[in-house]
């Protein structure tokens, strides 16, 4: 059936909700998951400023120096995306675009989850290069990436998958 109809025709989507109460339902859901992810970054983001100003930064190889400064600007990047959807809020509340704002706040939460799993990863790789013995390092690494790979995407995307009704 396609939703062009009569009320009896209507195709069902499960809500009875307007377009803007859709874009408000949606605007709230998006920042209570961005606020969990913002906490997340942004500890771990303050956390890797105060390392260059430890001694033993001084001590680390060039290869982890470089691990070091590629994880802080992944920080910063992953922290300006998640931020972003509430900037993109106030600067365009009032203006009748809550639903395009809600499309690209997502885009943004989208790309700084990506950025975190970044982050995450590279801070990963330089604490276990620091801690343990390298030889072990990449595998854990990698273990640990997968995980986030699963619990991140591919469970969320197999639920969408399997329970999302064809339209």
């Amino acid at each position: 059936m396609s939703g062009t109809g009569s009320g009896a025709e209507a195709e069902y989507t499960g809500r009875h909700e307007t377009e803007e109460e859709r874009a408000d339902r949606k605007w709230g859901e998006l920042i209570q998951e961005v606020r969990v992810a913002q906490t997340g970054v942004q500890i771990l983001f303050g956390f890797l400023l105060t390392v260059v100003f430890t001694p033993k930064y001084e001590d680390l190889p060039h290869t982890d120096q470089v691990i070091y400064i590629v994880t802080v600007v992944l920080g910063a990047a992953a922290t300006g995306a998640l931020i972003g959807p509430v900037s993109l809020h106030r600067l365009v509340v009032g203006r009748r675009v809550k639903p395009q704002a809600v499309e690209w706040a997502s885009r943004l939460t989208f790309v700084g989850l990506v950025l975190l799993l970044a982050t995450m990863t590279a801070a990963l790789l330089l604490i276990l290069r620091v801690a343990t013995d390298d030889t072990y390092v990449p595998w854990m690494v990698g273990g640990v990436v997968v995980w986030y790979l699963l619990c991140w995407f591919v469970v969320p995307m197999l639920t969408r998958r399997r329970h999302t009704s064809k339209k």
